[in-house]
C-alpha cells in the first residue's frame, strides 16, 4: 500500500488541526484574541477618562487629556475594523504602531536596571509579538479572496 505524497510529509497538517484552522469562526475568534486587551482598554479608558489620563500623566505624556483621547479612538477603532473585516490593514496598523510607540515608552528596559528591567524586557518583546500578530492579521485579510 502506497501512501501519497502529501500524507507523507513530517509537516503535513493533522487532520484535526485542518478542522479547526478551516471552521469559519476560528479567524474571528483569532483576531479577537489578538484585540480583545485593547478593546477593552478603550472601554475601560472610555468609562474612567479621569484615570485614562492620570495614567497618560504617569507616562509623561504632554497634554495627557489629548492622549487619552487618542488612546481611547485607537483601542476602541482599531480592533473595531479589524474585528469586521473592513479596513483590517488600517485598524492593525493603527494598533501596531500604538503597540510599538507604547512598548517604547512603557517597557524602556534599556534604562532600568534589576527586576525592573527583566519585567520589561519581557513586556517589550511581548509587544514586539503583539505587532507580528497585526502584520500578519493584515496579511491574510488582503489574501482573502474577495466576497469573504
Amino acid at each position: 500500500m502506497s501512501r501519497s505524497p502529501a500524507s507523507s510529509r513530517v509537516d503535513a497538517t493533522p487532520a484535526f488541526a485542518s478542522a479547526i484552522l478551516g471552521w469559519g469562526g476560528t479567524a474571528f475568534l483569532a483576531r479577537l484574541a489578538l484585540c480583545g486587551a485593547y478593546l477593552l482598554g478603550g472601554v475601560v479608558k472610555l468609562t474612567d477618562f479621569h484615570g485614562a489620563v492620570a495614567e497618560q500623566a504617569h507616562f509623561g505624556m504632554p497634554h495627557p487629556a489629548l492622549f487619552a483621547m487618542l488612546t481611547i479612538a485607537v483601542e476602541l477603532i482599531g480592533p473595531a475594523l479589524v474585528l469586521s473585516g473592513r479596513l483590517v490593514w488600517l485598524g492593525a496598523g493603527m494598533l501596531g504602531v500604538f503597540t510599538g510607540l507604547a512598548a517604547i515608552t512603557a517597557n524602556a528596559f534599556w534604562t532600568m536596571h534589576g527586576p525592573e528591567r527583566f519585567g520589561a524586557t519581557n513586556a517589550f518583546f511581548e509587544h514586539l509579538g503583539l505587532i507580528g500578530g497585526f502584520v500578519l492579521t493584515a496579511i491574510m485579510a488582503e489574501r482573502r479572496p474577495s466576497g469573504s
